[in-house]
């Protein structure tokens, strides 16, 4: 989910980095690594009452929409056979739209539908027409949806939501993530015997499950324990960091490699000892990249094998590097480091020699001096290096360009100051691979030049900044609130603002312990019935490929039977995992997690404990079979994912929820508009500018023959010039173009999204047409499918927020998700009568 970024990844979105790293509908880690309802509600399928097929089609004698009374009326008389829950919660919903609905009493200007269609007046069917009557536009009727499809459909929403302080951004998805967040509070906070749906034939294993979660949240809600305890913890590590590399003293480490070559260079090493390798094995621990990210992920060219991957890190200490050509921003960080170093130093015990160099000869206390600000002006300029040397994230997501597989004694050569022998072997029981995948050979020969020119205290002080930036989010010490305000700024918050701290800890324990809380999930919000209704949109969307690939005149015969072959073989995992683990299983649940020690009162050592075990987790798996059964996203998660090297396409429970996903008896061209787009979207993931790479197993090989290639390109290229002209405004008062080929694959994978659920959707319709939804008359059934395609994305961000996702986000902005989705849809320009209905762009 996008949630709003910040200059350092915390410890738990390491941990959550480590188990996903797939393309998903909001944000894409792939560069090795990088990423409801409430719990009163039962789950989401109950039965919601039955549909009277008589009933009739309200129109006044006007020809316009009914008066709110007339339609409550004659609700009311059918309210004989719903049961009284139901009515209840049918007059509440009509009030809840009541001041909608008299928008529709204004004749609108395109065709009413007419016709025998009943009208469903289930419980579920109001409440769905409610929340879209809300949504819209109240002027609908005067607007023209065909020039902007994203003021017609979510005007109604921008009126209904404003940000929180504490907020970047928000949009559907965001409500959805937070109304699951709500559920998992009350699990957290309840009782074992209300957190399990079926206490009764609850194990004692379950309980002791729910124990350690519920252990791990209130010692992340213990708040008083973790002020007193203030940067006391975050120093214990910094303690040991500066044991490791050293300033002032030489280094006195016991573990011993090979000698590497050219250990002498400029204040790197002392003799015989290679401390920097140590320090930063030591960081890859406790899932802190510094300088590098290594990992084990599927091989693209064996995805039935596992490979190290070495990378640039996502971030080196901004989002991204156009932040360092900022001054401004730039000036507040220099601030920010200089503010947190000072304030920890004056926590720090008196005989510490970390950041020797910073401290003035009368000790840390005496504040800043001459030597403390050229210092940080050298770790600034060391991230910029760093950064300026990182490959572009469109380079870094595109398998041609980052699979370089390269031996040891080659990756030695470009980077001899660093031994990544020893890394891999630090975290493997010497392990020691054929090859290794290097991301950006460039990168680490430019790293060697960087590490040749800085000196050890520039050095040391870049390996505590980062880790300050990984952990500092973990203390309440008055030493880490510039950091606090500084990272609230670039996303655009209040400097002052904190996130609730319940739902701080709500997301703590679903990143650590995701796959306990997981089940407690499902069994309250997820039902058997919702699993096989998206797995049917999910194969529909796969039938409607299918023949897009027949029909794809672009394509040469023989890749045209081979996507064929390729969408036969998508993998569709849908819910929750029931193998790796099988989170219906508490001894496999329990086993999962037997390393991490949790402690009711220790929140801090909880967070590492939790993220040694995930890095141990993915470095066990080097040197061993790809484990195909595994997930990327826990259960609760809104969001989804296309795993190009498994050929795999994921949908968690927590995506498939209203109001993108309904109870079967809902009219579904509204789950199929939001929910089947979403399915569409991740399988498009298939055939956009990074999938088409991948064959049916997963194998990353030349499948396409060039002609097919060209062409795609010609397409492709469509798609770039189209999403570049939107813009937003930018940090200087410039407009700040989307970068189309950054976004490239998204916006592919968006515009035949929809195209597919749209079809799929047509042939469910000609064997089980839908009833319309009250209050919405005024619309066709294929109108009703775009409006909850783009209800979905409805949101609002901030202006800092926004510039971030522009430079680092392969998704385009959400107003462009609308905008140029529609304008790529045929369907969509037919069901609204458009005077143009050519595609911009089309690919399928």
């Amino acid at each position: 989910m996008a949630e709003a970024q910040q200059s350092g990844a915390s410890p738990e979105d390491t941990v959550a980095t480590l188990e996903t790293g797939r393309k998903g509908i909001f944000e894409s880690k792939k560069n090795g690594k990088s990423r409801v309802q409430d719990g009163e509600n039962a789950p989401l399928l109950q039965d919601s009452g039955h549909r009277d097929a008589d009933a009739p089609e309200y129109q006044d004698s006007e020809g316009g929409s009914p008066s709110l009374h007339h339609r409550v009326a004659c609700f009311l008389k059918q309210s004989v056979i719903w049961t009284l829950e139901n009515l209840l919660i049918v007059v509440l919903a009509c009030l809840l739209a009541a001041g909608t609905v008299a928008v529709l009493i204004h004749h609108n200007d395109r065709p009413v539908v007419q016709g025998p269609t009943p009208v469903c007046t289930t419980a579920g069917c109001v409440l769905a027409a409610s929340e879209l009557l809300h949504n819209i536009s109240p002027d609908f009727s005067n607007l023209d949806p065909c020039d902007d499809f994203r003021t017609y459909v979510c005007e109604g929403w921008d009126m209904r939501h404003d940000l929180r302080s504490d907020q970047s951004d928000v949009f559907t998805g965001t409500i959805m993530n937070e109304d699951s967040q709500i559920l998992l509070r009350h699990v957290l906070e309840s009782p074992f015997s209300k957190a399990m749906a079926n206490a009764a034939d609850a194990s004692a294993i379950d309980q002791e499950n729910f124990e350690k979660i519920q252990d791990a949240y209130n010692a992340c809600m213990a708040e008083s324990s973790i002020k007193k305890r203030a940067s006391s913890p975050l120093l214990q590590i910094l303690y040991k960091l500066e044991e490791i590399f050293p300033v002032k003293r030489p280094y006195q480490g016991q573990e011993r490699f090979p000698k590497m070559e050219m250990q002498h260079q400029k204040g790197l090493f002392y003799t015989g000892e290679t401390a920097l390798s140590n320090a930063i094995s030591y960081l890859m621990e406790i899932g802190v990249d510094a300088m590098l990210s290594l990992g084990v992920d599927a091989d693209d060219k064996d995805p039935d094998s596992t490979i190290v991957m070495v990378m640039a890190p996502w971030r080196p200490g901004l989002p991204s590097k156009e932040y360092y050509r900022d001054d401004n921003v730039i000036r507040m960080y220099k601030s920010t480091i200089a503010q947190v170093l000072e304030g920890l130093l004056q926590e720090a015990s008196p005989n510490t020699t970390i950041l020797a160099s910073w401290q003035n000869q009368e000790g840390p206390e005496s504040g800043l001096g001459i030597k403390s600000e050229v210092l940080v002006d050298a770790l600034v300029d060391f991230e910029k290096q760093l950064a300026e040397a990182s490959p572009d994230p469109e380079d870094a997501q595109d398998v041609t360009k980052y699979y370089n597989p390269l031996t040891l004694e080659a990756v030695r050569a470009l980077l001899p100051q660093v031994s990544i022998p020893y890394l891999i072997s630090s975290r493997t029981s010497n392990f020691s691979p054929d090859k290794i995948i290097v991301g950006s050979p460039s990168y680490l020969k430019a790293v060697s030049a960087i590490l040749s020119r800085a000196s050890k205290q520039t050095i040391q002080a870049y390996l505590v900044w980062k880790t300050v930036q990984v952990y500092g989010i973990n203390i309440e010490s008055d030493a880490i609130k510039p950091l606090q305000r500084f990272n609230n700024q670039l996303g655009g918050k209040d400097p002052e603002v904190k996130e609730e701290r319940w739902r701080t800890c709500v997301k703590h324990v679903d990143r650590g312990l995701g796959w306990i809380l997981s089940k407690f999930y499902i069994e309250k919000a997820f039902s058997i019935e919702a699993k096989d209704f998206g797995d049917l949109i999910v194969s529909d969307i796969k039938d409607q490929f299918i023949k897009k690939l027949g029909a794809a005149e672009w394509m040469s015969p023989e890749v045209r039977q081979l996507g064929i072959n390729k969408v036969h073989n998508i993998v569709q995992k849908i819910g929750y995992p029931t193998i790796s683990p099988d989170i219906r299983n508490p001894k496999m649940l329990q086993d999962y997690y037997e390393t991490i020690n949790i402690n009711e009162t220790a929140f801090f050592e909880n967070t590492v404990s939790i993220t040694v075990a995930a890095v141990k987790r993915e470095w066990a798996k080097a040197g061993k079979p790809t484990n195909r059964d595994e997930w990327g996203m826990t259960a609760s998660t809104v969001n989804a994912y296309y795993n190009p090297a498994g050929n795999e396409i994921v949908f968690p429970a927590g995506i498939m929820q209203s109001p993108v996903f309904y109870d079967p008896k809902v009219p579904q061209y509204l789950s199929y508009g939001a929910f089947g787009s979403v399915s569409g979207h991740e399988l498009s993931h298939a055939f956009d500018s990074s999938g088409r790479h991948y064959d049916q197993r997963g194998n990353f090989t030349g499948w396409w023959d060039n002609s097919t290639i060209q062409a795609f390109k010609d397409k492709a290229e469509c798609f770039v010039e189209q999403y570049h002209s939107y813009s937003i405004p930018g940090p200087d008062g410039q407009r700040l173009h989307v970068n189309g080929r950054l976004t490239l694959g998204e916006n592919i994978a968006d515009a035949g999204g929809v195209t597919a659920a749209f079809q799929a959707w047509k042939e469910r319709e000609a064997t089980s047409p839908s009833d319309l939804l009250p209050g919405l008359q005024n619309f066709s059934k294929e109108q009703l499918f775009f409006i909850s395609y783009g209800n979905w994305w409805c949101g609002k961000t901030r202006k800092e927020q926004a510039i971030n996702r522009v430079y680092t986000d392969p998704h385009s902005p959400n107003f462009a998700r609308i905008l140029g989705t529609m304008a790529n849809s045929r369907e969509f320009k037919e069901s609204f009568q458009c005077k143009e209905k050519e595609p911009v762009c089309e690919l399928w």
